[in-house]
């Protein structure tokens, strides 16, 4: 018989609270943020900031071994940057276009003359929604 599966949210989701529902996402969120961390190019360095500044050796043994049970906080972050890429897919028709407007500084007021990329790497998971909201707003997106 097959375990039962938990329950859904209210809102249709499955919870972060709860370990079993992280330890199940934590594998496909990972590959995920690797290929996307791949894409861009980014270094350790800032990947470990992104996951919420993870030392070096978690990021390799997450890399390599694969993990247990993500925190609420990295599930998010990785929600996040996964939400940024594909809005950063749907703007732009060339990637290489969305790739240059993401490592460019910006003068609009939610990068402060920054990239999208330096005001993540700010570190607080608040800079990783400002650039999600921002994408979002630009398709139109409530």
């Amino acid at each position: 018989m097959a375990p039962e599966a938990r329950p859904l949210e209210a809102d249709g989701k499955r919870s972060l609270d709860n370990d079993e529902d992280r330890a199940r996402m934590a594998g496909p969120g990972l590959r995920t943020f690797f290929g996307i961390a791949s894409e861009w190019g980014l270094p350790v360095q800032h990947q470990c900031i992104l996951l919420g500044d993870i030392a070096r050796s978690t990021l390799h043994k997450w890399r390599n071994e694969g993990t247990g049970t993500l925190t609420r906080d990295q599930l998010e972050r990785i929600s996040l940057v996964l939400g940024i890429y594909k809005a950063m897919k749907l703007l732009f028709a060339d990637p290489e276009v969305g790739k240059a407007w993401f490592f460019a500084p910006n003068r609009d007021w939610t990068f402060g003359n920054k990239s999208p990329l330096a005001r993540m790497l700010s570190g607080s998971i608040d800079d990783l929604y400002a650039v999600r909201r921002y994408l979002d707003s630009w398709r139109g997106v409530r």
